[in-house]
């Protein structure tokens, strides 16, 4: 019989659908093997083709190297506008605010072919470190109200360009969905005196059956209300409400449990498209006791229909107990794959952006 459960977090309701459960391993995607280009010269992130995008406001060099490794920039068409003044109006029932804000590209890798999967983990630390880097900056803004890092990867997550990128945008209010969230965690903490999470989080822990991954700062797992098969959080062990409190060597620890998730989604589910977030909470309310960050990440396995656009529920084919089991077991591919660091030069070198 199949089974609703209700995500703690958010109270949304989930519906697992035991009598129509797949296997994981069926929702492994075979997609056309093609040859994979290192640097393409049309590319506007390849090393090289600085000029075709704005000035850099964060780079980080490979290590021993002058060459960057991480390059962050404005993107050249953002949702918001850097410039300008925060002002609101009202008319009635009609809310305005003036769209400024932080709309900016984190350039993951030199190398176009890969993706964090296949990065080395010290290479993923220092995309996170430039998250850290960038996040705190723009919170320092008094425009900024909430700051927004994500990663869209493959075609059906919503990217425009192969090159192994990601995200962060600042907008000048908090969503209703951080909110929601702020709120259900607040009231949790004034019932019972402690943060949701990390009770999510211990239970969790105890019980053992949803976890993949657990190191001395970090915990992965699938969730007890999945909202799509292999929704998988990344949750920080040490109660932190804000990204911005992660020390050096967490963000180390997390590098490592990012990039073998992603790894095992790659191998053991044939590179399927997906979307990650990390869910921090926003500046203003930095270390507070009732709220605790994470990072989520939901594989682009099916498509949203009528159902759950009409009642806001999810239906989900795959216990997160079996996918939690699948990717436990899942054998990565040769570390000579994981490991690629020879620096990728245009043909007319680096230059600097």
């Amino acid at each position: 019989m199949s089974e609703l459960r209700q995500d703690p977090i958010t109270k949304e309701w989930v519906i697992l659908a035991t009598e129509r459960a797949k296997r994981p391993e069926e929702l492994r995607i075979e997609r056309q093997a093609r040859p994979a280009e290192r640097y393409v010269a049309s590319c506007p992130f390849c090393p090289g083709n600085e000029n075709r995008t704005p000035d850099s406001v964060l780079e980080l060099p490979r290590e021993g190297e002058e060459t960057w490794q991480v390059r962050v920039v404005p993107n050249k068409f953002p949702a918001l506008s850097r410039e300008g003044a925060l002002a609101r109006r009202s008319t009635g029932s009609w809310h305005r605010v003036s769209g400024v804000g932080i709309h900016e590209v984190i350039v993951e890798t030199p190398d176009h072919s890969l993706t964090p999967a296949l990065l080395p983990a010290g290479d993923v630390a220092r995309i996170l470190e430039a998250y850290r880097a960038r996040f705190d900056a723009v919170s320092a803004d008094p425009r900024i109200a909430q700051v927004t890092l994500f990663k869209n990867h493959g075609a059906g997550s919503g990217t425009s360009l192969e090159h192994p990128h990601s995200q962060l945008i600042a907008t000048p209010i908090i969503s209703s969905h951080l909110r929601a969230r702020e709120y259900e965690a607040l009231r949790h903490y004034d019932d019972f005196g402690a943060c949701l999470l990390c009770q999510v989080l211990e239970q969790e822990i105890h019980e053992k059956t949803r976890l993949v991954l657990e190191s001395e700062h970090f915990t992965t797992l699938e969730p007890f209300a999945s909202r799509v098969s292999f929704h998988t959080h990344i949750y920080p062990r040490r109660h932190m409400a804000s990204f911005g409190e992660v020390t050096k060597h967490e963000l180390e620890d997390l590098a490592g449990h990012l990039k073998t998730v992603l790894a095992k989604l790659y191998w053991g589910l044939g590179n399927p498209d997906f979307n990650y977030t990390i869910h921090s909470a926003p500046a203003e309310n930095a270390g507070v006791r009732y709220y605790h960050w994470y990072l989520s990440i939901i594989p682009r396995l099916t498509q949203m229909a009528g159902f759950e656009l009409g009642s806001g529920m999810s239906i989900n084919t795959v216990l997160p107990e079996a996918a939690a089991e699948f990717l436990r077991h899942v054998t990565l591919g040769r570390s000579e794959n994981l490991a690629r660091r020879t620096p990728v030069h245009a043909a007319n070198g680096f230059r600097k952006g």
